[in-house]
């Protein structure tokens, strides 16, 4: 049984709200000063199980809820890898199949005793480096993108995110756009920085012309390297790396659950 020495504590001080960010490997947890998007407690990580049901996943959300000592009225923000839909998930890839069908924000709601706002993974991360990261300060359209093992995408309008936009599955000279230019797609293949720079420039070109966003935001691994593929992109929007990086799911959840909180 946990002790108060235990416990890890946040400063109430601010205002925090609750993130959770879970991934194929391992779910993250902490709670984020909303006034700075800056964690308030040393981040928790406990490795996602390997049969990764509903159940059991559910085990590991009221673990990491209650390592922290947080007020009952604390926000919590799930970032979970697939689309969200009124708090359902629709259809799954990267967690058990059983996922697909269930009310995650119902499930982890009644899990841990506390109102939760759940969110597809790659709109927290976009909604995070919207608010306090690379695209702090910004208005109009913001465009987050990851580039990984697949493609994620985030649009922000105003402060305002426009949910599960996917559009690293949009068809592009007939294919889907992911497996051409993800990074993934440059490892495979052993593409050099401007061979696949070229295949970014066709797929940034396109959801450019459909979008027109003020300001394009590059994350994921591969962002750390910024300097070997952005400056070879030519496009009318400014491109610039992400800067949370890896803390931009729980901060970006933490930040919806306070939003939709106050709506």
């Amino acid at each position: 049984m946990k002790t108060s020495s235990d416990l890890k504590h946040a400063d109430h001080s601010t205002q925090t709200a609750f993130g959770i960010d879970i991934g194929g490997s391992g779910i993250k947890a902490a709670p984020v000063d909303l006034s700075t998007g800056t964690f308030s407690a040393d981040r928790i990580r406990i490795p996602t199980p390997s049969e990764s049901t509903p159940d059991a996943v559910s085990a590991v959300l009221r673990e990491l809820a209650g390592s922290f000592d947080l007020p009952k009225d604390t926000p919590v923000g799930i970032a979970f890898p697939a689309p969200i839909h009124h708090g359902v998930v629709p259809s799954i890839a990267n967690l058990h199949a059983s996922w697909a069908g269930t009310d995650l924000q119902a499930l982890a709601t009644e899990a841990l005793g506390r109102t939760v706002h759940a969110v597809n993974d790659a709109d927290a991360a976009g909604f995070g480096e919207a608010t306090y990261g690379a695209a702090q300060g910004k208005k109009g359209v913001i465009l987050v993108v990851t580039l990984g093992t697949g493609i994620g995408s985030a649009l922000i309008v105003d402060g305002r995110l426009l949910p599960n936009t996917e559009l690293g599955h949009l068809e592009i000279d007939g294919f889907d756009a992911e497996s051409r230019a993800a990074d993934s797609a440059r490892s495979r293949e052993d593409l050099s920085w401007s061979a696949w720079a070229k295949r970014l420039q066709r797929y940034f070109s396109v959801v450019e012309a459909l979008f027109s966003p003020d300001l394009i935001v590059v994350g994921g691994g591969v962002s750390k390297h910024h300097d070997d593929f952005l400056p070879l992109l030519d496009l009318r929007a400014p491109i610039v790396p992400a800067t949370l990086r890896n803390k931009a799911g729980i901060v970006g959840a933490a930040a919806l659950a306070k939003q939709a909180s106050e709506s």
